[in-house]
């Protein structure tokens, strides 16, 4: 670190245009949240906030990356670090998680307090018009009886029900619209455009024939003031249906949309003061159901009506602990108490982790200096010992490690030795696979080897003989490394030099095979040997000569039918004078003939079940019509999707030939 690294003003110096930008937006969204009583119906207040979110987390972001390699360089610090994510962060992610879920509650407690009492007035109309109603009924009532006991109706509900009116000769039309044709009363909200009222009816048969009572209270501001006392202001909005085409389109609830209309707010009420600095504003909103009497006298019934309020939650816990009275502070009081507690608990925890990170990590240092004295060539540094625990352990086989260095330097020299011999038996193998392809009219061919090992023991070769024979060979050689690659490269050579004669178009495969095997017994020792399958293809004629030495059958598929080569003998290299038998197959029209090892069949499932050959012949069927190399790609796949692991136990060997 040079001397302009340390200056205290390096780390403003870095910062971009961006990231001032950042800190301006996330101080003010800081604010916002602070003072937010005091910016309540500001435009983009809650658009701030969200923007001071964004560039907190853009902050912490930047601030990480930039401090992220030194911190964490040192193996305290990491361990610091993940106590913080693994006892620290969930507790913080809980209490967001809790202040979250409070406000929801909050939310919903008020929604309560305004809709329970907005159905309070509702039940006092209904209350009142039932009385009024039973009165008809049973007394002979006259003009200045109505007009006494509307009186003392208003005087019984005046403080609750601002506006009452009562009409005893309400509209039975409307009465019948609202309440049905079988119902003899409706209580309800009613809008009339933007107009929104309660409503109270009753059907009474009165000795001078049926009467229909109507007790109505407008919504209006005097009519919100005394709703819910223990919130803000309260904002009621009302909607009207507008059709889905319209640009106006409002909020969509239902099948409908619907567009605000008129407003109706308290004008006296205000947001009662904070109590503590933690005592955040609550905003919520009840939707209320109405019946919507349209232009037309038509009833809309369930019509949204939204009522908006805010609240401070030290008011809605004050409602929450009424029933406890005076007893309620000393609740309150205990939660602060159980918080405060647990809050020391998780700093006093903090610092045993921290005391214990420091105990724990100085052997960590020891080793780390340790380590560096053997980098630059100390073989005699060791590690003091002072702990009998993990550690200390841990410290005494670094030690040890350290004494016998010279002996793991010296098998690493023969691993290198043999990785040397691997790469030139890869090299070989290499060589032995042939590089093109034969391109002849009326076959395709293609081969996938996927060894398991460096070097595979797999072989396979394909020779063209005449402008229309070509020769397919496959083989499996037993061992692996060089061994196996010399092995391989003599029956690839004693082959070709079989077949590159004059004449071998003809040869009798039969004949072919016990050729090579009688070399591979007269020049290999008794524990080698090899399976083999040899097949010559006559395009002309269309017939398949083949001769299979031990080695597992391939099969030739046409139109859902199956041949399968296993006719031949004992694999090459154990008996000298063997007599091999030839196969023949006349191949139909667009056949496919596939070769495989037995690395591509033995795979086993977590049942330890063989992927097996029928499972292989299967799976070529599905994909006989593709072409060859799409063929062995999808044969390698269901082999490998049948172990559920790409890894291999043995070499994979698939051959495809398309005889068309």
């Amino acid at each position: 670190m040079t001397t302009k690294d340390r200056q205290p003003n390096s780390f403003w110096k870095t910062l971009s245009k961006l990231d001032w930008a950042a800190i301006a937006f996330c101080l003010l969204g800081v604010f916002a949240m602070w003072r937010r009583d005091y910016l309540l119906g500001v435009p983009g207040l809650g658009l701030l906030q969200f923007i001071g979110i964004l560039a907190a987390f853009y902050l912490l972001y930047r601030f990480w990356t930039r401090w992220r390699s030194q911190l964490l360089w040192s193996l305290r610090n990491r361990l610091i670090v993940a106590y913080l994510f693994i006892a620290v962060v969930p507790i913080i992610l809980l209490v967001i998680f809790a202040s979250l879920l409070g406000q929801i509650i909050y939310q919903q407690l008020g929604a309560y307090l305004l809709f329970h009492d907005v159905e309070d007035r509702l039940e006092m109309l209904r209350n009142s018009c039932g009385a009024i109603a039973a009165v008809e009924e049973t007394l002979p009532v006259g003009e200045r009886d109505r007009e006494l006991l509307a009186a003392q109706v208003l005087i019984a509900e005046k403080r609750q029900l601002p506006g009452l009116l009562v009409n005893f000769q309400a509209d039975p039309e409307l009465f019948r619209k609202l309440a049905g044709p079988e119902a003899h009363s409706f209580t309800g909200l009613l809008q009339q455009g933007t107009q929104l009222q309660l409503v109270g009816m009753r059907e009474a048969e009165t000795p001078r024939g049926t009467r229909y009572i109507a007790l109505t209270v407008p919504v209006t501001s005097e009519f919100l003031e005394g709703l819910a006392p223990d919130l803000g202001p309260i904002d009621v909005t009302l909607a009207q249906t507008v059709e889905t085409e319209s640009p106006n389109s409002g909020v969509r609830i239902g099948n409908n949309n619907y567009r605000a209309i008129a407003r109706v707010v308290t004008r006296k009420r205000e947001l009662s003061p904070a109590r503590s600095w933690p005592d955040p504003v609550v905003d919520g909103f009840s939707q209320l159901y109405a019946s919507n009497l349209g232009p037309d006298e038509s009833i809309e019934q369930k019509h949204p009506v939204f009522a908006f309020f805010t609240a401070r939650r030290s008011r809605l816990n004050d409602r929450i602990f009424a029933s406890l009275g005076e007893l309620s502070g000393a609740k309150v009081l205990e939660l602060k108490l159980i918080a405060v507690i647990f809050l020391l608990i998780e700093f006093a925890a903090l610092v045993i982790v921290v005391v214990l990170t420091r105990a724990m990590t100085r052997t960590i240092s020891d080793l780390s200096r340790a380590t560096q004295a053997v980098q630059e060539g100390n073989l005699s540094a060791r590690v003091p010992v002072e702990r009998r625990d993990q550690l200390g352990m841990m410290g005494e086989s670094f030690n040890s490690m350290t004494g016998s260095i010279s002996r793991l330097i010296m098998e690493q020299k023969h691993l290198q030795r043999l990785e040397n011999e691997i790469s030139i038996a890869r090299e070989v193998q290499d060589q032995l696979f042939p590089e093109n392809l034969p391109h002849v009219e009326g076959i395709e061919i293609e081969a996938i080897c996927k060894a398991a090992r460096s070097v595979s023991g797999d072989y396979y070769d394909f020779i063209q003989l005449s402008p229309t024979q070509v020769a397919i060979a496959i083989a499996d050689i037993s061992g692996k490394g060089i061994s196996a690659a010399l092995l391989m490269a003599s029956l690839q050579a004693a082959l070709r030099s079989q077949l590159l004669t004059a004449g071998s178009e003809n040869v009798n495969t039969a004949e072919l095979v016990s050729r090579l095997n009688k070399h591979l017994v007269r020049n290999t020792g008794d524990d080698r040997f090899a399976t083999f399958l040899i097949a010559i293809y006559d395009i002309a004629a269309r017939k398949l000569r083949y001769t299979n030495a031990g080695h597992l059958p391939g099969f030739c598929l046409s139109d859902g039918k199956s041949q399968h080569l296993d006719v031949g003998g004992i694999v090459l290299g154990i008996v000298d004078d063997y007599d091999y038998k030839e196969g023949c197959v006349d191949v139909p029209p667009n056949a496919v003939v596939i070769g495989y090892s037995d690395g591509l069949v033995e795979p086993e499932n977590a049942y330890g079940e063989e992927f097996g050959v029928s499972r292989l012949e299967a799976a070529a069927q599905r994909v006989r019509q593709a072409a060859p190399r799409k063929i062995a790609e999808s044969l390698m796949t269901a082999a490998e999707e049948w172990a559920g692991t790409p890894e291999q136990a043995d070499d994979m060997t698939v051959i495809v030939a398309k005889l068309k």
